[in-house]
This record gives structure tokens, C-alpha cells and sequence, in this order.
């Protein structure tokens, strides 16, 4: 496992899918000149522990204001911190599900700056000695981009979230709420080997995925548990890189990749204009679609690393990764090929199953015992359309895998009908949570197997309607499907399809 000791201070992205015949758009057209785009990210996806990373506060969101923080928190005086072994799990298995390298010894220092959401004046990280070093994200057709790309990650380091400003409530103040100080969050920092918005949105989809499926993060932009800056520069071929500029607290994929092409088109038309770019930290402005000066951009010195002086050296031992490499879940990419080999499944559907945690686990216990094709269509038609007319997300799902199992399973034994299959679902979605044939049988909503009962039906509906025979003889298939109807409707729905059909066939000699 991991220990700490008293040592010196150690230094040291649902997106189009594109055709893959495409090439790497490499290069921008301006109006007098060629620019390359080089675009770096900085990730901060907050950690899915229990506990805040040097407390023990619970975690939380959507609680009421500065309900969730402790003593420590909140910088009082003599309140020391104690790192949480869950937080340290969590950011080893994403180490190694980036393939990067688990340094055996990290440790944590302060970076000072002044702001009222950090009551401390500093925020404990890991910038110069992080817990994890290099790795890689590679994207390809599989993941929307039509051709294979691999971005390299300088490291990842833990650190504490700081509060949340609130400025809109009291007119000339802003409000501080400390429920999130001091919350666990990994930064991921990649290099600068993106070129265009796209591979930068392509490459925060894979790596939401990827923290989902380790379990270290939700990676939810929209809840704030995830967050993106991203520094941009333009540069002309053959010569060094530009000045860069870093856009802050960019929160949706779209968002990113829109905030990129804007400060993009901003950066070419002032040196293209004989102007300068300046090392900046901005901001975006969505309504109006173009980016805004936050603040100069700050440097290392600016901010006084010091080491922490409350957190002895993290040690991290072999045995301890091993343990960690043991409890590795699948991991997206061996998934979506295993599904598509499996159970012969597109790569839309595959991304469809992969959109949330637990839906492809779903799919996988149903599919155990029926048809997968059958399944896939219930899950991702009937069971997604319900839920998405709710409002509610996967997660939230009342009905069960058993429920919907049984659904599918009526159907094949001819028990229920698909649309008396729909009707129950709708049933369990509003909480019954019988199964489908408890709820059929109480309902009275079991399939017609009686052969004499539907001959009679049938007969006496050709009888009635001898002008639509000759259609029917004639090779009308419409007219056809008009009488299986009509005998479904005669019955609520309770008919055996199957057996109407044969029936009407045989009478017909269709």
C-alpha cells in the first residue's frame, strides 16, 4: 500500500464520425499568410471518493451553502491535513489506464495566490514532483477522427478544488460557498501535440470515457466535476511556436472546440495585422462567441511554490500498483471491440451502449439470456425514449435488468406481444415493479393462443371484406398488414401475431 514519510523535498473529447480517407488538416489558410495551430490541455476532473482529499468531509453536489466543508477546509488555524488512501487508489488506476508511469515518490507543495474562494491563500498540488508522469490517449476512426493520432500527457498531479464565488445573487458582493474546497481533483496535462478543435474535443470525449470506466471521475462538465483550460497558439511553419494563450474554465466539449476556433481566427488576424500577441489568461464568451482578457498570464515564480510542510513524501510501493493493476476494470477501447465482435454490433451502437456507466454492463446481463439484436432494440428504442421523456439519465433507471428481461423474454415465447410489451414497460417505468408476466396475467393482458378462437375471428373479418381479398391476391402486402391490424385491434393487442399471420395466410393463399 501507500505510506508517507519524513523526507527532503524531492524535485524533479455524440460527435460526427468522419470518413477515413481524410487526411490531418495540418495547416490554416489567413489572408496573407499559413499558420499550424498547436493546442495543449489542462484537464481538472474531480476525484469520485467518498471524502474531500485532505479531510473528511463528505463529498457532495447540489447541497445547500457551506454545509459540507470542515475546520481544516476552511484554513483554520492549527488544522493540519491527512491524505485519503481512496483518493491516492483512484489516481494510481488512472495513472495506469494512461499508461503512464506511477512515480514510487511524490510530494505535495503550496501555491500561493489570494482570492477569496481559498480561505488558505494557497492550494496544496503537486506541480514540480506529481504522483504520475507521461502516458498517452490515442485516438483514431474508432473514436470519430479519421485518422490515428496519439497525444502525450506530461503528468498527472493531485490537488484540492478551491470554492465557488457566486456573483449574481447580492448586487456588489460576491458570495462564497466552501462546499467544494478542499475536493480531491487530478489535473492531466497533455503536450502540445493537438492541431485542430476537433482532436481537442475527440481527445476530452475519450478521456471522459476512460475516467468513467476507472471509476476515478464522473467527468460531468455540466456539474462542474470536470473542467477544461486550454492553451492555444498559432505559429508559421518552420518557424518556433507562438505566444500561447490560456482559455479558462471551458465547460462542455462544444464549448472547447468553439472557444479554440474563435481565438484561433482572433490570434491569426492580429499578427497578420502587424500586432503582437501577448501571454494571457482569457475567458469565453459564448452569447457573443469570441474570448476575453482575464488576466496576465501567471508563471511559476508569480505563484511561491514552497513545499508543504504539513505532508511528508508520498510513497507509493510495487506492490501496492500491482494491486491496483488487479482491480482494473475493461477499459473503453478493449470494450467496444469485445461488444462489436460479440454480439456483431456497429460502432454507433457500440458508442450508444458506452454513452453512460452501466448501460453496456446492462445490455450484457440481458443479452445473457436473449436474443442481443432484440435487446440492443429495447434498450437503446423503448428503455432510452422513456427515459429521455422523463428527463432522467441512465443512472436513475427505475426499471431493472430482470424487468426488462422479462419483457423481451414474453415476447419470444409468445406469452405477450410487442406492444403489450411496451405497455408494461411503461408500467415499470412509472415504478410497478412486478415482472412483465405478473403484470400481463393481473392485467389480463396475456397473448391469444387459441387457434379455433382466432380462425373465427379471421374468417368472419375476410368474409366482411371481399373487395380487399382481390388486393390481397393481387400482391397488395399494404391490404395484407390492413388484416392482420384489423384482427389485433379486435383483440386489444392480445392476438399472437405470429399465429395471425399464419392463419390469414392460409385462408388467403397469400
Amino acid at each position: 500500500m501507500f505510506r508517507t514519510t519524513c523526507l527532503s523535498n524531492i524535485k524533479r473529447f455524440p460527435l460526427k464520425r468522419w470518413a477515413s480517407t481524410q487526411a490531418r488538416p495540418a495547416l490554416i489558410a489567413g489572408k496573407t499568410r499559413t499558420w499550424e495551430v498547436i493546442v495543449g490541455l489542462e484537464v481538472h476532473a474531480q476525484i469520485n471518493s467518498r471524502s474531500k482529499l485532505f479531510s473528511v468531509t463528505p463529498t457532495s453536489f447540489n447541497e445547500p451553502v457551506n454545509t459540507k466543508y470542515s475546520a481544516f477546509d476552511a484554513a483554520f488555524p492549527g488544522t493540519l491535513p491527512r491524505v485519503n488512501e481512496e483518493c491516492i487508489l483512484l489516481a494510481v488506476k488512472t495513472i495506469l489506464a494512461l499508461s503512464g508511469r506511477v512515480q514510487k515518490q511524490s510530494s505535495f507543495e503550496r501555491k500561493h495566490y489570494f482570492y477569496p474562494d481559498i480561505p488558505a491563500g494557497y492550494q496544496i498540488t503537486q506541480h514540480s514532483n506529481p504522483i504520475g508522469l507521461g502516458g498517452y490517449i490515442e485516438l483514431g476512426e474508432l473514436d470519430g477522427l479519421p485518422y490515428p493520432l496519439k497525444i502525450g500527457l506530461e503528468q498527472l498531479q493531485l490537488e484540492q478544488d478551491t470554492g465557488k464565488s457566486i456573483h449574481d445573487i447580492q448586487p456588489g458582493a460576491s458570495l462564497i460557498d466552501l462546499n467544494r474546497a478542499g475536493t480531491g481533483l487530478m489535473e492531466i496535462v497533455t503536450l502540445p501535440d493537438m492541431r485542430t478543435s476537433l482532436e481537442a474535443g475527440l481527445m476530452v470525449r475519450k478521456l471522459q470515457a476512460l475516467l468513467r470506466a476507472v471509476g476515478s471521475s464522473d467527468g460531468n462538465m455540466e456539474e462542474g466535476s470536470m473542467r477544461c483550460d486550454v492553451n492555444v497558439s498559432i505559429h508559421e511553419p518552420g518557424t518556433p511556436f507562438g505566444t500561447r494563450c490560456e482559455l479558462k474554465n471551458l465547460g462542455s466539449v462544444k464549448v472547447l472546440m468553439s472557444a479554440i476556433d474563435v481565438e484561433v481566427q482572433r490570434q491569426i488576424e492580429i499578427l497578420e495585422s502587424g500586432g503582437t500577441v501577448y501571454q494571457e489568461t482569457r475567458g469565453y464568451d459564448a452569447v457573443q462567441n469570441q474570448t476575453f482578457k482575464l488576466r496576465s498570464k501567471e508563471t511559476a515564480p508569480d505563484y511561491r511554490y514552497m513545499p508543504e510542510p504539513d505532508l511528508p513524501v508520498l510513497q507509493v510501493t510495487d506492490q501496492y500498483i500491482e494491486q491496483a493493476k488487479q482491480q482494473m476494470p475493461e477499459l473503453p477501447d478493449v470494450r467496444r471491440s469485445r461488444l462489436i465482435d460479440t454480439y456483431n454490433l456497429s460502432l454507433e451502437n457500440c458508442n450508444t451502449l458506452m454513452a453512460e456507466p452501466g448501460i453496456a454492463e446492462y445490455f450484457e446481463q440481458i443479452s445473457k439470456k436473449h436474443d442481443p439484436h432484440k435487446t440492443l432494440s429495447w434498450v437503446t428504442s423503448e428503455l432510452f425514449g422513456r427515459l429521455s421523456f422523463k428527463g432522467i439519465s441512465f443512472s436513475q433507471n427505475p426499471v431493472t435488468q430482470e424487468q426488462l428481461g422479462s419483457i423481451i423474454g414474453g415476447i419470444e415465447e409468445g406469452i405477450i406481444s410487442g406492444k403489450i410489451g411496451k405497455s408494461i414497460l411503461n408500467l415499470m417505468m412509472d415504478g410497478d415493479s412486478r415482472n412483465a408476466l405478473d403484470i400481463a396475467k393481473a392485467k389480463g393482458w396475456q397473448q391469444i393462443e387459441d387457434e379455433n378462437a382466432l380462425e373465427k375471428l379471421c374468417s368472419e373479418l375476410i368474409q366482411k371484406n371481399p373487395e380487399e381479398i382481390q388486393k390481397v391476391k393481387q400482391g397488395n402486402k399494404r391490404v395484407f398488414g390492413w388484416f392482420v391490424g384489423q384482427i389485433m385491434k379486435e383483440t386489444k393487442g392480445k392476438a399472437n401475431p405470429a399465429l395471425v399471420n399464419s392463419i390469414l395466410k392460409k385462408h388467403l393463399d397469400y
